[in-house]
């Protein structure tokens, strides 16, 4: 039955391609466990990138735990999920939150499906185009290694996997790249609260060398960052505020520029591809794939 009915999405899909935009980079960023900063970063990181001139959506992928209207400070009515079920548009849920970038409140797993009868998919597939103009968007996806959390990482164009200094979380990050290495062989990651880079550099050849010895060599495992471990942040956090944009100055800004440089220069920006390849019907193009 999901397999019929996503055949016939994605032959809806396919309908939808003639008009030509740029090719958006889908970064998933997920974590082991919660608690080590991910969304912290996601929203940071999306905010880092869309003050270089970049269009960014952020698409809020942790089911049951949502809480980028948290760290943007933000109401949310309604999400994606009602926008399938045919109680809102596209444009009713997005919410601007700088001139470059938009978050996109969603829910995933088996749900983003249940309800796209070809009537209201066809309806939202025309609705998402508003967003095929995006250069990049980030996945904050839930921690661990759910089927539902699974789509979102095979979807994606990079994965990136958080984790902090902490034997439980190390533990817990590794064996996520463990589960993420039998869907791709590209993970990278970011050690988050490190006092140095020196720190961040030993921590993840602890877990390169873990990985090449059990998981092979096929794994192409990178650091894309670090992120030093500073009061400030956990402030911002608490007074539901960017750290990127109320401390400029700061180690932990200097990071995250450093690591949005790095995802800048993968962009193949001014590309332009058919729409499913593009924006909010672009990465539904691609869960439904994997149905």
């Amino acid at each position: 039955m999901i397999g019929n009915q996503a055949q016939k999405l994605e032959e809806l899909v396919a309908s939808n391609s003639n008009n030509k935009s740029k090719k958006t980079r889908f970064i998933a960023i997920t974590s082991g466990k919660g608690g080590v900063g991910k969304s912290t970063i996601s929203s940071n990181l999306a905010y880092v990138l869309s003050q270089s001139g970049l269009n960014v959506g952020i698409f809020d992928a942790d089911i049951g735990l949502a809480n980028l209207d948290v760290m943007f400070n933000v109401k949310i009515k309604k999400n994606i999920l009602h926008v399938l079920k045919g109680e809102a548009t596209v444009s009713d849920i997005l919410i601007p939150i700088t001139r470059n970038l938009i978050l996109i409140p969603g829910e995933s797993g088996d749900e983003i499906l249940k309800y796209s009868d070809m009537a209201l998919f066809e309806r939202f597939m025309e609705e998402a185009q508003v967003l095929d103009k995006l250069d990049v968007m980030i996945i904050d996806t839930g921690a661990g290694i759910g089927e539902h959390i699974q789509m979102f990482l095979n979807a994606a164009d990079d994965v990136i996997v958080v984790t902090v200094p902490d034997p439980a979380a190390i533990t817990d990050a590794y064996a996520t790249i463990k589960t993420i290495a039998t869907l791709r062989e590209d993970v990278s990651m970011i050690m988050n609260q490190v006092k140095s880079q020196k720190e961040a550099d030993g921590v993840f050849g602890k877990i390169k060398k873990v990985a090449m010895a059990n998981i092979g060599s096929n794994l192409n495992l990178d650091l894309i960052g670090k992120i030093n471990s500073d009061a400030k942040v956990s402030t911002s956090v608490k007074q539901r505020a960017l750290f990127c944009a109320e401390h400029s100055s700061s180690q932990p800004y200097k990071d995250i520029e450093a690591i949005a440089s790095k995802i800048s220069s993968k962009l193949e920006r001014n590309m332009l591809v058919k729409a499913n390849e593009s924006g909010l019907s672009g990465l539904f193009k691609r869960l439904i794939e994997h149905f």
